[in-house]
Protein backbone atom coordinates (compact mmCIF):
# COMPACT_ATOMS: atom_id res chain seq x y z
CA UNK A 1 0.00 0.00 0.00
CA UNK A 2 2.73 2.01 0.91
CA UNK A 3 6.05 1.04 -1.56
CA UNK A 4 8.00 3.98 -0.50
CA UNK A 5 7.51 3.74 3.41
CA UNK A 6 10.74 1.39 5.32
CA UNK A 7 10.39 -1.73 6.42
CA UNK A 8 10.10 -0.11 9.89
CA UNK A 9 7.42 2.09 8.85
CA UNK A 10 5.56 -0.63 7.24
CA UNK A 11 5.56 -2.50 10.29
CA UNK A 12 4.67 0.74 12.37
CA UNK A 13 1.69 0.98 10.12
CA UNK A 14 0.53 -2.40 10.55
CA UNK A 15 0.89 -2.32 14.69
CA UNK A 16 -1.23 0.74 14.25
CA UNK A 17 -4.32 0.04 12.17
CA UNK A 18 -4.67 -3.77 13.54
CA UNK A 19 -6.38 -2.12 17.16
CA UNK A 20 -7.81 0.52 15.21
CA UNK A 21 -9.91 -1.86 13.29
CA UNK A 22 -12.60 -2.01 16.02
CA UNK A 23 -13.31 1.86 15.42
CA UNK A 24 -14.13 0.86 11.50
CA UNK A 25 -16.75 -1.51 12.90
CA UNK A 26 -17.92 0.50 15.49
CA UNK A 27 -18.64 3.54 13.50
CA UNK A 28 -20.78 1.20 10.56
CA UNK A 29 -23.19 0.66 13.23
CA UNK A 30 -22.64 4.59 14.81
CA UNK A 31 -23.33 5.51 11.26
CA UNK A 32 -26.81 2.91 10.90
CA UNK A 33 -28.01 4.73 14.24
CA UNK A 34 -27.07 8.48 12.98
CA UNK A 35 -28.99 7.43 10.11
CA UNK A 36 -32.25 6.39 11.86
CA UNK A 37 -31.91 9.67 14.24
CA UNK A 38 -31.84 12.02 11.71
CA UNK A 39 -34.46 10.51 9.61
CA UNK A 40 -36.62 11.16 12.77
CA UNK A 41 -35.42 14.85 12.06
CA UNK A 42 -33.38 14.60 15.70
CA UNK A 43 -29.91 15.47 15.24
CA UNK A 44 -28.17 17.03 18.78
CA UNK A 45 -27.06 13.60 19.58
CA UNK A 46 -25.64 13.25 15.96
CA UNK A 47 -23.73 16.27 16.32
CA UNK A 48 -22.63 15.14 19.57
CA UNK A 49 -20.95 12.30 18.39
CA UNK A 50 -17.78 13.70 16.69
CA UNK A 51 -17.25 15.95 18.95
CA UNK A 52 -16.88 13.17 21.85
CA UNK A 53 -14.64 11.39 19.02
CA UNK A 54 -12.45 14.44 19.22
CA UNK A 55 -12.45 15.61 22.51
CA UNK A 56 -11.20 11.24 23.44
CA UNK A 57 -8.55 11.66 20.81
CA UNK A 58 -7.26 15.33 22.27
CA UNK A 59 -7.16 13.46 25.57
CA UNK A 60 -5.42 10.96 24.79
CA UNK A 61 -3.17 13.19 22.87
CA UNK A 62 -2.33 15.36 26.18
CA UNK A 63 -2.56 12.42 29.06
CA UNK A 64 -1.63 9.10 27.29
CA UNK A 65 0.69 10.32 24.24
CA UNK A 66 3.43 11.47 26.98
CA UNK A 67 3.83 8.12 28.36
CA UNK A 68 2.84 5.57 25.79
CA UNK A 69 3.38 7.66 22.43
CA UNK A 70 2.01 7.28 19.37
CA UNK A 71 0.11 3.93 20.71
CA UNK A 72 -1.71 6.64 23.22
CA UNK A 73 -3.64 8.03 20.53
CA UNK A 74 -4.84 4.62 19.46
CA UNK A 75 -6.43 4.22 22.99
CA UNK A 76 -7.71 7.85 22.08
CA UNK A 77 -9.04 6.43 18.48
CA UNK A 78 -11.13 3.27 20.11
CA UNK A 79 -12.34 4.92 22.90
CA UNK A 80 -13.52 8.06 20.69
CA UNK A 81 -15.23 5.84 18.51
CA UNK A 82 -17.15 3.67 20.71
CA UNK A 83 -17.91 7.37 22.79
CA UNK A 84 -19.34 8.20 19.06
CA UNK A 85 -22.02 5.07 19.40
CA UNK A 86 -22.71 4.96 23.03
CA UNK A 87 -23.92 9.13 22.79
CA UNK A 88 -26.60 7.94 20.53
CA UNK A 89 -27.97 4.36 21.70
CA UNK A 90 -30.10 6.35 24.64
CA UNK A 91 -31.67 8.57 21.79
CA UNK A 92 -32.42 5.97 19.73
CA UNK A 93 -34.02 3.68 22.59
CA UNK A 94 -35.82 6.64 23.68
CA UNK A 95 -37.57 7.07 19.81
CA UNK A 96 -38.91 3.42 20.31
CA UNK A 97 -36.29 1.51 18.30
CA UNK A 98 -35.48 -1.96 18.85
CA UNK A 99 -33.09 -4.32 17.35
CA UNK A 100 -34.14 -7.65 15.96
CA UNK A 101 -32.13 -9.19 13.61
CA UNK A 102 -33.36 -10.27 10.19
CA UNK A 103 -31.41 -10.92 6.52
CA UNK A 104 -33.84 -12.72 5.30
CA UNK A 105 -34.42 -11.50 1.26
CA UNK A 106 -37.85 -12.11 1.87
CA UNK A 107 -38.51 -8.67 3.50
CA UNK A 108 -39.12 -5.30 1.58
CA UNK A 109 -36.98 -3.42 3.57
CA UNK A 110 -34.12 -5.79 3.35
CA UNK A 111 -34.69 -5.78 -0.39
CA UNK A 112 -34.61 -2.48 -0.45
CA UNK A 113 -31.74 -0.97 1.29
CA UNK A 114 -29.71 -3.90 -0.42
CA UNK A 115 -30.95 -2.32 -4.33
CA UNK A 116 -30.41 1.27 -2.61
CA UNK A 117 -26.83 0.48 -1.27
CA UNK A 118 -25.34 -1.65 -4.22
CA UNK A 119 -24.33 1.43 -6.27
CA UNK A 120 -23.00 3.34 -2.87
CA UNK A 121 -20.64 0.34 -2.01
CA UNK A 122 -19.56 0.55 -5.77
CA UNK A 123 -18.83 4.33 -5.41
CA UNK A 124 -17.06 4.12 -1.83
CA UNK A 125 -14.69 1.32 -3.47
CA UNK A 126 -13.68 3.26 -5.96
CA UNK A 127 -12.96 6.05 -3.59
CA UNK A 128 -10.60 4.01 -1.58
CA UNK A 129 -8.57 2.95 -4.74
CA UNK A 130 -8.34 6.63 -5.22
CA UNK A 131 -7.15 6.77 -1.83
CA UNK A 132 -4.74 3.93 -2.07
CA UNK A 133 -3.20 4.94 -5.04
CA UNK A 134 -2.40 8.79 -3.80
CA UNK A 135 -0.92 6.81 -0.79
CA UNK A 136 1.51 4.87 -3.04
CA UNK A 137 2.39 8.31 -5.43
CA UNK A 138 3.01 10.35 -2.34
CA UNK A 139 5.08 7.72 -0.03
CA UNK A 140 6.93 7.42 -3.06
CA UNK A 141 8.18 11.49 -3.23
CA UNK A 142 10.04 13.45 -0.69
CA UNK A 143 9.97 12.83 2.94
CA UNK A 144 6.98 14.50 4.77
CA UNK A 145 4.55 14.13 1.84
CA UNK A 146 2.19 11.76 2.55
CA UNK A 147 2.40 13.51 6.41
CA UNK A 148 1.73 16.53 4.12
CA UNK A 149 -1.06 15.58 2.28
CA UNK A 150 -3.00 14.31 4.51
CA UNK A 151 -2.47 17.29 6.98
CA UNK A 152 -3.37 19.58 4.22
CA UNK A 153 -6.65 17.04 3.23
CA UNK A 154 -7.95 17.61 6.65
CA UNK A 155 -7.50 21.09 6.83
CA UNK A 156 -9.74 21.49 3.76
CA UNK A 157 -12.19 18.78 5.33
CA UNK A 158 -12.65 21.12 8.01
CA UNK A 159 -15.20 23.66 6.70
CA UNK A 160 -16.56 20.86 4.31
CA UNK A 161 -17.44 19.07 7.58
CA UNK A 162 -18.42 21.85 9.60
CA UNK A 163 -20.72 24.03 7.06
CA UNK A 164 -21.74 21.19 3.96
CA UNK A 165 -22.26 18.16 5.75
CA UNK A 166 -23.81 19.86 8.92
CA UNK A 167 -26.67 21.82 6.41
CA UNK A 168 -26.59 18.60 4.20
CA UNK A 169 -27.77 16.02 7.00
CA UNK A 170 -30.85 18.64 8.58
CA UNK A 171 -31.67 19.22 4.94
CA UNK A 172 -31.62 15.57 3.45
CA UNK A 173 -34.67 14.51 5.21
CA UNK A 174 -36.75 17.79 4.32
CA UNK A 175 -35.84 17.05 0.89
CA UNK A 176 -36.51 12.86 1.03
CA UNK A 177 -39.98 13.59 2.75
CA UNK A 178 -40.89 16.19 -0.27
CA UNK A 179 -39.95 13.97 -3.09
CA UNK A 180 -41.53 10.65 -1.22
CA UNK A 181 -44.64 13.22 -1.02
CA UNK A 182 -44.61 14.62 -4.73
CA UNK A 183 -43.98 18.18 -3.51
CA UNK A 184 -41.41 18.85 -6.37
CA UNK A 185 -41.92 22.27 -6.22
CA UNK A 186 -41.00 22.43 -2.40
CA UNK A 187 -38.12 20.23 -2.86
CA UNK A 188 -36.68 22.40 -5.86
CA UNK A 189 -37.00 25.66 -3.06
CA UNK A 190 -35.36 23.27 0.00
CA UNK A 191 -32.62 22.22 -2.78
CA UNK A 192 -31.60 25.58 -4.22
CA UNK A 193 -32.19 27.14 -0.26
CA UNK A 194 -29.43 24.44 0.60
CA UNK A 195 -27.34 25.19 -2.08
CA UNK A 196 -27.27 29.17 -1.71
CA UNK A 197 -26.27 28.78 1.88
CA UNK A 198 -23.98 26.35 1.48
CA UNK A 199 -22.06 28.61 -1.23
CA UNK A 200 -22.43 31.87 0.75
CA UNK A 201 -20.60 30.40 4.03
CA UNK A 202 -17.82 28.09 2.07
CA UNK A 203 -16.90 30.93 -0.04
CA UNK A 204 -15.48 33.28 2.61
CA UNK A 205 -14.03 30.25 4.23
CA UNK A 206 -11.98 28.98 1.36
CA UNK A 207 -10.69 32.64 0.61
CA UNK A 208 -9.60 33.05 4.66
CA UNK A 209 -7.79 29.56 4.13
CA UNK A 210 -5.98 30.31 1.09
CA UNK A 211 -5.30 33.85 1.86
CA UNK A 212 -4.21 33.52 5.18
CA UNK A 213 -3.12 29.41 4.89
CA UNK A 214 0.38 29.82 6.81
CA UNK A 215 -0.71 31.71 9.50
CA UNK A 216 -3.40 29.51 10.15
CA UNK A 217 -1.54 26.28 9.83
CA UNK A 218 1.25 27.84 11.82
CA UNK A 219 -1.14 28.68 14.34
CA UNK A 220 -2.47 25.02 14.70
CA UNK A 221 -0.25 22.94 14.31
CA UNK A 222 3.28 24.54 14.23
CA UNK A 223 4.44 22.95 17.77
CA UNK A 224 6.80 19.95 18.79
CA UNK A 225 8.02 18.19 15.48
CA UNK A 226 6.19 20.27 13.48
CA UNK A 227 7.93 22.79 12.59
CA UNK A 228 8.34 25.66 9.70
CA UNK A 229 9.01 23.07 7.12
CA UNK A 230 6.26 21.25 8.22
CA UNK A 231 4.06 24.01 7.96
CA UNK A 232 5.21 25.31 4.47
CA UNK A 233 4.68 21.46 2.73
CA UNK A 234 0.90 21.33 4.49
CA UNK A 235 0.35 25.24 3.32
CA UNK A 236 1.62 23.93 -0.46
CA UNK A 237 -0.49 21.38 -0.96
CA UNK A 238 -3.36 23.23 0.87
CA UNK A 239 -3.08 25.56 -1.62
CA UNK A 240 -4.02 22.84 -4.72
CA UNK A 241 -7.25 21.52 -2.03
CA UNK A 242 -8.75 25.15 -1.55
CA UNK A 243 -9.59 24.92 -4.97
CA UNK A 244 -12.06 22.26 -4.79
CA UNK A 245 -13.68 23.20 -1.41
CA UNK A 246 -16.37 25.22 -2.86
CA UNK A 247 -17.34 21.76 -5.27
CA UNK A 248 -16.70 19.22 -2.25
CA UNK A 249 -19.27 21.40 -0.23
CA UNK A 250 -21.72 21.96 -3.41
CA UNK A 251 -21.77 17.72 -4.12
CA UNK A 252 -23.12 17.44 -0.09
CA UNK A 253 -26.09 19.20 -1.98
CA UNK A 254 -26.31 17.85 -5.15
CA UNK A 255 -25.67 14.20 -4.50
CA UNK A 256 -28.48 13.91 -1.49
CA UNK A 257 -30.89 15.81 -3.84
CA UNK A 258 -30.18 12.46 -5.97
CA UNK A 259 -30.66 10.04 -3.02
CA UNK A 260 -34.00 12.21 -2.11
CA UNK A 261 -35.24 11.17 -5.42
CA UNK A 262 -34.21 7.08 -4.57
CA UNK A 263 -31.32 7.67 -7.45
CA UNK A 264 -28.38 6.07 -6.37
CA UNK A 265 -26.73 4.94 -9.33
CA UNK A 266 -26.38 8.28 -11.01
CA UNK A 267 -24.31 9.95 -8.63
CA UNK A 268 -22.12 6.95 -8.48
CA UNK A 269 -21.20 6.65 -11.81
CA UNK A 270 -20.35 9.85 -11.94
CA UNK A 271 -18.35 9.84 -9.50
CA UNK A 272 -16.48 6.84 -11.12
CA UNK A 273 -15.97 8.33 -13.56
CA UNK A 274 -14.54 11.23 -12.01
CA UNK A 275 -12.28 9.12 -9.69
CA UNK A 276 -10.44 7.66 -13.09
CA UNK A 277 -10.08 11.24 -14.01
CA UNK A 278 -8.82 11.86 -11.09
CA UNK A 279 -6.37 9.37 -11.00
CA UNK A 280 -5.04 9.92 -14.40
CA UNK A 281 -5.12 13.25 -13.51
CA UNK A 282 -2.81 12.75 -10.25
CA UNK A 283 -0.47 10.76 -13.13
CA UNK A 284 0.21 13.63 -15.07
CA UNK A 285 0.67 16.25 -12.09
CA UNK A 286 2.74 14.72 -9.51
CA UNK A 287 5.89 14.75 -11.25
CA UNK A 288 5.31 18.48 -11.87
CA UNK A 289 4.19 19.81 -9.05
CA UNK A 290 5.01 17.17 -6.43
CA UNK A 291 2.23 16.05 -3.75
CA UNK A 292 0.30 19.24 -4.80
CA UNK A 293 -0.41 17.97 -8.11
CA UNK A 294 -2.27 14.81 -6.39
CA UNK A 295 -4.06 18.24 -4.55
CA UNK A 296 -4.94 19.36 -7.70
CA UNK A 297 -5.90 16.20 -9.23
CA UNK A 298 -8.52 15.99 -6.63
CA UNK A 299 -9.99 19.42 -7.57
CA UNK A 300 -10.35 19.65 -10.61
CA UNK A 301 -11.97 16.02 -10.48
CA UNK A 302 -14.24 16.89 -7.81
CA UNK A 303 -14.85 20.13 -9.48
CA UNK A 304 -16.22 18.12 -13.23
CA UNK A 305 -18.01 15.89 -10.77
CA UNK A 306 -19.84 18.26 -9.00
CA UNK A 307 -21.39 20.34 -12.03
CA UNK A 308 -22.01 17.13 -13.98
CA UNK A 309 -24.56 16.23 -11.46
CA UNK A 310 -25.70 19.50 -11.18
CA UNK A 311 -26.57 19.78 -14.73
CA UNK A 312 -28.06 16.13 -14.47
CA UNK A 313 -29.96 16.79 -11.40
CA UNK A 314 -31.57 19.90 -12.96
CA UNK A 315 -32.77 17.91 -16.01
CA UNK A 316 -34.04 15.00 -13.74
CA UNK A 317 -36.18 17.41 -11.68
CA UNK A 318 -39.38 18.55 -13.48
CA UNK A 319 -39.21 22.02 -14.37
CA UNK A 320 -35.66 22.54 -13.79
CA UNK A 321 -34.29 24.37 -10.91
CA UNK A 322 -34.87 28.52 -10.38
CA UNK A 323 -31.45 29.59 -12.17
CA UNK A 324 -32.88 33.15 -12.41
CA UNK A 325 -32.82 33.23 -8.84
CA UNK A 326 -29.55 30.83 -8.26
CA UNK A 327 -27.68 32.80 -10.62
CA UNK A 328 -27.80 35.78 -9.54
CA UNK A 329 -27.16 34.95 -5.60
CA UNK A 330 -23.87 33.16 -6.85
CA UNK A 331 -22.43 35.44 -9.02
CA UNK A 332 -22.70 38.22 -6.10
CA UNK A 333 -21.46 35.96 -3.45
CA UNK A 334 -18.41 34.97 -6.30
CA UNK A 335 -17.65 38.76 -6.36
CA UNK A 336 -18.07 39.42 -2.76
CA UNK A 337 -15.57 36.34 -2.50
CA UNK A 338 -13.22 38.03 -4.59
CA UNK A 339 -13.01 41.38 -3.17
CA UNK A 340 -12.63 39.66 -0.19
CA UNK A 341 -9.41 37.61 -0.67
CA UNK A 342 -8.14 40.55 -2.24
CA UNK A 343 -8.52 42.50 0.66
CA UNK A 344 -6.89 39.60 2.73
CA UNK A 345 -4.14 39.35 0.61
CA UNK A 346 -2.88 43.01 0.63
CA UNK A 347 -3.26 42.36 4.96
CA UNK A 348 -1.02 39.50 4.97
CA UNK A 349 1.29 41.49 2.60
CA UNK A 350 1.72 44.45 4.67
CA UNK A 351 2.41 42.63 7.65
CA UNK A 352 5.26 40.16 6.01
CA UNK A 353 6.46 43.19 4.55
CA UNK A 354 6.48 44.74 7.97
CA UNK A 355 8.11 41.54 9.30
CA UNK A 356 10.71 41.09 6.67
CA UNK A 357 11.59 44.58 6.75
CA UNK A 358 12.77 44.34 10.61
CA UNK A 359 9.54 46.69 11.47
CA UNK A 360 8.30 45.83 15.61
CA UNK A 361 4.95 44.20 15.40
CA UNK A 362 2.88 44.15 18.70
CA UNK A 363 2.66 40.51 18.09
CA UNK A 364 3.18 37.37 16.65
CA UNK A 365 2.73 38.12 12.84
CA UNK A 366 0.76 35.00 12.46
CA UNK A 367 -1.83 36.06 14.99
CA UNK A 368 -1.98 39.55 13.76
CA UNK A 369 -2.43 38.69 10.33
CA UNK A 370 -5.56 36.20 11.51
CA UNK A 371 -6.96 38.32 14.72
CA UNK A 372 -7.15 41.39 12.07
CA UNK A 373 -7.38 40.38 8.94
CA UNK A 374 -9.70 37.76 9.65
CA UNK A 375 -12.94 39.82 10.67
CA UNK A 376 -11.76 42.64 8.26
CA UNK A 377 -12.22 40.21 5.44
CA UNK A 378 -15.67 38.78 6.58
CA UNK A 379 -16.94 42.01 7.46
CA UNK A 380 -15.93 42.92 3.74
CA UNK A 381 -17.26 40.36 2.00
CA UNK A 382 -21.21 41.20 4.20
CA UNK A 383 -20.60 44.74 3.59
CA UNK A 384 -20.33 43.91 -0.21
CA UNK A 385 -23.37 41.59 -0.56
CA UNK A 386 -25.23 44.35 1.31
CA UNK A 387 -24.18 46.44 -1.29
CA UNK A 388 -25.39 44.34 -3.99
CA UNK A 389 -28.21 43.58 -2.31
CA UNK A 390 -28.09 39.86 -1.94
CA UNK A 391 -30.83 37.74 -0.07
CA UNK A 392 -28.10 35.76 1.77
CA UNK A 393 -27.39 38.92 3.62
CA UNK A 394 -31.02 39.73 4.57
CA UNK A 395 -31.42 36.19 5.73
CA UNK A 396 -28.68 36.65 7.70
CA UNK A 397 -29.41 39.53 9.43
CA UNK A 398 -33.60 38.48 9.95
CA UNK A 399 -31.50 35.31 11.19
CA UNK A 400 -29.25 37.63 14.11
CA UNK A 401 -32.25 39.47 15.38
CA UNK A 402 -34.73 36.93 15.44
CA UNK A 403 -32.02 35.69 17.68
CA UNK A 404 -31.75 38.35 19.34
CA UNK A 405 -35.25 38.52 20.07
CA UNK A 406 -35.52 35.59 21.42
CA UNK A 407 -32.46 35.96 23.25
CA UNK A 408 -34.41 39.15 25.10
CA UNK A 409 -37.76 37.60 25.99
CA UNK A 410 -36.33 34.81 27.82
Amino acid sequence: LAPGFTPAQQQLTVSLMRPMLIGSVVFGASGLIMGALNATQHFIAPAAAPVLYNVAIILAALFLAPVYGIYGLVVGVVAGSLAHLLVQIPVLLKKGYRYQASLSVRDPAVRKVAVLMGPRVLGLFFVQMHFLINTILASSLGAGSLSALNYAWLLMLLPQGVIAQGIATVTFPTLSAQAAAGQIDAFKRTFERALRVVVFLVLPATAILLIFRRPAISILLERGAFDTESMILVAYGLQFYMIGLIFHSMLEIIVRGFYALQDTWTPVLIGILAMVANIGLSFLLVGRLSFGGLALANSLATMGESLVLLWLLNRRVPGRLNWRVLTPALVKMAVAAVLMAVAAWAWGRWVYLNVFLGDALPVNDDWLTALVGVPVALLLYLGVLWLLHSDEWRETVALVRRRRGTGEQS
